[in-house]
């Protein structure tokens, strides 16, 4: 897996300059602000999406949880940063690989493990499954199966923040894959056409599915941005320090000049691309202990609160107990939920069909 040293277009007005140690990006503003009780909190959200993947990993492993499942364990640091850095206004958009994103906007676990198994008390009344978490009331839209799909909309939520005049921000978060679909490119390009403010983050974690980047995708993904007139930028996603600090800046060009940029984070997955795909066909064991032992972005978070005196061994091993029976407590009320019955295949799909009382079409809205 290539892992690049990050740089900025310098041409463009620079966000974020060269990646930041881990020690300067603790100092950067929006780090230094941070109150040991919030710092303690990125930490549990962190443990508790850990948790989570690797009770739905037990939950698919005893055929309680049909179709796809796509864990986010080794990428942790980088769905709590950003959406650490939410404010009122700002949106998240992801692809199918949600669940982390979907915890960390601060989503409940019941209904996130009930959608695993299918159940009407899940996020999605149980039709949407592992790749298709929504939550509304906290600007989280998705969850998409369609590679690439949810970045088109992830424009759509930026050209809704600028038109009704809100200062707020879409974060469109992709694979390294994605970003050689032809509806990512469109999506560039009518960003930085109408200046909207979008920060589209690149999850790269070396493998589009099971093919390394090097073998699927030409040059630097972030520096594609270039091609579109935006700023671009690149950091470590191992480190959450690190993520807030480089996000942060893009997030505040998009909120304060309506400026669309492009985020590359390297990362790493440590399960198969989904977990009915084989670890290690195409990348050895080695590989990923070596990243486990060295960049773990939870050890590496508590190694940092340790050595600031934020956290205790006491209270890292309190914190993890808590996620554990969390993650438990959830895949119980998963399994006691409902499922959906054959009547309810019908609703949720059209509006009218939900509200017969404001409906002003006319004609069939389902077929037999």
């Amino acid at each position: 897996m290539s892992k690049k040293t990050s740089t900025l277009a310098e041409s463009k007005e620079q966000p974020g300059a060269a990646s930041a140690k881990s020690t300067d990006a603790r100092l950067a503003p929006i780090n230094a602000r941070l109150t040991p009780e919030a710092k303690i909190e990125l930490h549990r959200k962190m443990v508790r999406i850990r948790r989570f993947e690797e009770r739905s990993l037990r939950a698919y492993q005893a055929k309680k949880i049909g179709g796809f499942l796509h864990l986010y364990i080794g990428q942790e640091a980088v769905a709590v940063g950003s959406c650490s850095l939410m404010g009122p206004n700002d949106h998240v958009i992801t692809a199918y690989r949600d669940h982390g994103h979907a915890i960390a906007v601060g989503m409940e676990l019941n209904p996130l493990m009930a959608e695993l198994y299918g159940k009407a008390t899940g996020c999605s009344k149980g039709k949407g499954g592992s790749m298709h978490y929504f939550d509304p009331s906290r600007n989280f839209w998705g969850g998409h199966g369609i590679v690439g799909g949810q970045i088109p909309l992830g424009v759509g939520l930026a050209y809704g923040v600028k038109y009704k005049g809100l200062k707020g921000a879409a974060m469109a978060f992709m694979g390294d894959g994605a970003v050689n679909q032809g509806a990512v490119h469109e999506a560039y390009n009518l960003a930085s056409l109408w200046k909207l403010p979008v920060v589209f983050v690149i999850e790269n974690n070396g493998y589009s599915m099971g093919t390394s980047q090097a073998r699927s995708s030409a040059g630097e993904l972030a520096k594609r941005a270039e091609g579109y007139d935006m700023p671009w930028g690149q950091c470590n996603g191992h480190d959450v320090y690190e993520v807030r600090a480089c996000m942060d800046k893009h997030l505040t060009l998009a909120r304060e000049k309506n400026q669309p940029s492009t985020v590359e984070i390297d990362t790493y997955r440590y399960r198969g691309h989904s977990v009915a795909d084989p670890d290690n066909t195409y990348r050895t064991k080695a590989e990923i202990e070596e990243y486990r032992k060295t960049k773990d972005p939870i050890e590496v978070f508590q190694r940092q609160l340790l050595s600031e005196g934020v956290l205790t061994e006491a209270l890292i091993e309190k914190i993890d107990a808590e996620a554990r029976a969390e993650a438990e407590n959830s895949a119980e009320f998963a399994e006691a939920s409902p499922f959906p019955t054959p009547d309810d295949i019908q609703k949720d799909v059209y509006w009218e069909s939900d509200n017969p009382a404001g409906r002003k079409s006319e004609g069939r809205l389902f077929f037999d």
